[in-house]
């Protein structure tokens, strides 16, 4: 089974400290999903992702700009991606994201 959160996304997080902006990559291990959270100050791992149907979660901690546990929930329509993440009893913050083209394939000559 292809899952449709496969690949890179431009994400973004509305919080009350402003928007935070990140590149999510989503890959396939071994009929498993993993994938990491990457900003300017940090790349971390996501924890227990899950795809059912269009419907993807998953869990990450994060350092920076402040030490968090977070829990997304995330809807996947094509080329898009909308849904929330929340940390603990803090509100909501609303999750968006674009999915970035794949690189081109370079060949070489043979």
């Amino acid at each position: 089974m292809v899952h449709p959160v496969i690949g890179s996304w431009d994400v973004s997080l509305k919080t009350p400290i402003g928007t935070l902006r990140a590149t999510y990559v989503f890959h396939d291990t071994g009929g498993a999903l993993t994938g990491t959270a990457s900003t300017a100050a940090e790349t971390v791992a996501l924890v227990a992702v899950t795809c059912i149907g269009s419907r993807v979660t998953w869990r990450q901690s994060v350092t920076r700009p402040m030490r968090l546990h977070l829990d997304f929930d995330v809807v996947v329509d094509g080329g898009t991606l909308a849904g929330h993440s929340r940390a603990g009893r803090l509100p909501r913050t609303v999750v968006t994201g674009t999915r970035r083209p794949p690189a081109p394939v370079t060949r070489t000559a043979g």
